[in-house]
């Protein structure tokens, strides 16, 4: 991205976090950075911290070998406060604390993102400050994508699709094979389609470890007969996919089916009702509710989706009780699903964008319960 739209992003951060009455926001190594700044850190036992305040150009504080790097990155009339390993960062704080004037002023932090580490550094360099968190606001500005961020997240996914299918045409997913195997041979085909990292570490899980919806996959061997859940992603250009397939080890049972008949019905019931300016809790009822019609409601356990874009997981959040309205360029999943602890768990997750008129799905893998 050209170094002038980082410059418009931080613009319109400015005015906003001027009618939130924020003197400074100060942003940590991840989404909020890279998307505002450019700046791909990463965190470390080295402080790096970009400043932005409500007037005046970016103040970064970094280690001296991190900036040739970030020089490259950053508008022209950006400030760099740097330190070196020998003499430690605290110095560098108080530089710039003492050049933005933050003493008694109104700091935005990252409640999410700052450790006590940074807190704690630019509580004793600017005496009196007020440290505010910024995810009440900020967030919006991120929220709704413009043209080339959802043609990189339509990337991500198309990579990770690709990934799935070139374990399943290996016939990577079988009985006596492990989750472990499974999720490693996931992680190398993510990387031979394009991917420029994992979205998260992947979930695969059989038999009574799928009625857990975030379980870590584990060395146990995967049996015929059970129910398998595969939650996997791609990260590219900074974006992300996020989407879940569900899957037998042979011949399902009955109520294997009637659960992926539930689940399913509640997946396209969710995405079906996205449009603009509905209520974002109003696609959780909408999923939830096919769930709770086939008898099930007591075992879908968590939200029906998230946002989706720099991070995994982001606002808009798809959850009763968000009363958000959804716009043009929100992106977030839609992911229902139904855990039995007896049974196993099915879960159906894609990735959906709200268009001027209703939305679009960007995943397109099948979400029939595949027999292996």
């Amino acid at each position: 991205m050209h170094v002038d739209e980082h410059r418009s992003r931080i613009e319109s951060l400015q005015s906003l976090q001027a009618a939130n009455g924020v003197d400074c926001v100060a942003l940590m190594p991840g989404a909020n950075m890279l998307y505002f700044t450019g700046l791909p850190a990463h965190l470390s036992e080295r402080p790096y911290v970009a400043f932005v305040p409500a007037k005046g150009p970016l103040a970064v504080l970094l280690p001296e070998l991190e900036a040739p790097a970030a020089r490259g990155q950053l508008p022209d009339d950006a400030r760099l406060f740097t330190y070196r390993d020998e003499e430690g960062h605290e110095h560098g704080f108080q530089q710039v604390a003492g050049e933005l004037e933050l003493n008694d002023k109104a700091i935005g932090i990252e409640y999410l993102a700052m450790r006590a580490l940074e807190m704690r550094r630019i509580e004793q360099a600017a005496p009196g400050c007020r440290l505010l968190a910024v995810e009440p606001w900020l967030p919006s500005l991120r929220m709704s994508k413009d043209g080339t961020e959802i043609d990189h997240m339509r990337q991500a996914v198309g990579i990770a699709q690709r990934a799935m299918q070139s374990i399943l045409n290996a016939d990577a997913i079988r009985a006596g094979r492990s989750e472990l195997e499974v999720a490693a041979d996931l992680r190398i085909a993510l990387l031979q389609q394009g991917a420029q990292g994992e979205a998260f570490s992947p979930i695969v899980v059989a038999g009574p470890n799928s009625a857990s919806p975030h379980a870590a996959p584990s060395d146990r061997p995967m049996e015929k007969g059970e129910l398998v859940v595969i939650d996997w992603g791609a990260a590219y250009k900074g974006y992300r996919s996020d989407i879940t397939r569900s899957f037998v080890l042979g011949v399902p049972t009955p109520e294997m089916e009637r659960i992926h008949d539930a689940v399913l019905a509640a997946n396209q019931a969710g995405r079906l009702a996205v449009r603009p300016n509905m209520l974002a809790q109003d696609v959780d009822r909408a999923a939830r509710r096919a769930i709770t019609l086939a008898g099930y409601g007591a075992y879908f356990i968590h939200r029906t989706g998230h946002g989706l874009g720099l991070e995994t997981h982001e606002p808009p959040y798809i959850v009763e009780g968000n009363l958000e309205f959804l716009g043009p360029g929100m992106t977030f999943t839609v992911e229902p699903g139904v855990y039995l602890p007896d049974v196993g768990g099915v879960r159906i997750e894609d990735n959906v964008v709200v268009t001027a008129d209703g939305s679009e799905t960007l995943t397109t893998l099948p979400r029939d319960l595949v027999r292996l």
